[in-house]
């Protein structure tokens, strides 16, 4: 049997404390639904008209569906029904399978089949992803094509370019040993002493204590197909960071070209990687609306 110590159980207080505080600054009305996948249970919070066309969100690797709180504020839900996901095994509210593990592209691809399957949208599927949420987006999007009507990367990483030595030295120690100082230091380093939303750093740094799962890592997606949306594949827009340290964002943008170029590919300068979804908001959201 696990035993569950007072030190976890203060640790697993503390952070649901966070994460409800960070999504109480969404305006407006959130539902928030658990569902069931082979994978686990996905937490997902959405909002926005009902009827609306779906609009899916997967965050960055360690933000939380939380993430997209400034997004919303900054009218996504105004034209669309927002599902902002937890990814399974990362900080958040969803609950891996405790005999069943995702372990591959493969199973990313399946589970997140099934998070579609159980949110029933209404009409062509929106798929947005942040970091590595965008490259579970674009491999979804590269073996399900059928699904989606519109494929939105946000600064991704290892889709086009690989990251920056330089960036994954500086990261280690935090992915080794997290601890609220490690995550405030990188942070600031990585977004240049941006302004970040404070309830959504809270949540971050109490994220050091969340159970530690080795996220699915593997090769580029294959987006060949996705080349012509003429095809009958999604229509795909990039966005870059132009202040990122984990890539050199012109490169991957001269790259995401070649690799598609009937998208629509920007640099957005003077954001960072960690911070595009909270301080670029009203930007992302005018691309979302084009």
């Amino acid at each position: 049997m696990v035993r569950t110590s007072q030190r976890d159980i203060r640790r697993a207080s503390s952070f649901r404390a966070a994460y409800d505080a960070a999504l109480g600054r969404w305006p407006g009305p959130v539902e928030s639904v658990d569902l069931p996948t082979p994978y686990g249970v996905t937490r997902v919070n959405r909002c926005g008209p009902a009827g609306a066309p779906p609009l899916v969100l997967l965050p960055g690797g360690g933000a939380t569906s939380t993430v997209w709180g400034a997004c919303v504020a900054a009218g996504a839900a105004r034209a669309h029904r927002v599902h902002a996901v937890d990814l399974v095994g990362d900080p958040g509210l969803s609950v891996p399978a405790p005999d069943r593990a995702i372990r591959s592209v493969g199973d990313l691809v399946g589970w997140l089949d099934a998070v579609l399957d159980g949110l029933g949208p209404h009409g062509p599927v929106t798929l947005a992803g942040h970091s590595y949420g965008a490259w579970i987006a674009a491999h979804h999007a590269a073996l399900r094509p059928d699904r989606l009507g519109r494929l939105v990367l946000l600064d991704p990483t290892q889709v086009f370019t690989g990251l920056r030595p330089g960036y994954v030295l500086r990261a280690l120690p935090m992915l080794a040993r997290p601890t609220p100082e490690r995550i405030r230091s990188f942070l600031a380093w990585e977004t240049r002493g941006a302004a970040l939303d404070p309830a959504w750093l809270r949540l971050q740094e109490e994220s050091a204590g969340f159970p530690a799962v080795r996220p699915v890592t593997g090769p580029r997606p294959d987006l060949a197909g996705l080349a012509h949306p003429s095809g009958g594949g999604p229509r795909v827009d990039v966005l870059f960071a132009g202040l990122a340290r984990c890539h050199d964002s012109g490169r991957a943008a001269r790259a995401a070209r070649e690799v598609l170029p009937g998208a629509a590919v920007d640099v957005l300068p003077g954001v960072a990687h960690h911070a595009l979804p909270l301080t670029a908001a009203e930007e992302i959201v005018r691309r979302l609306a084009r």
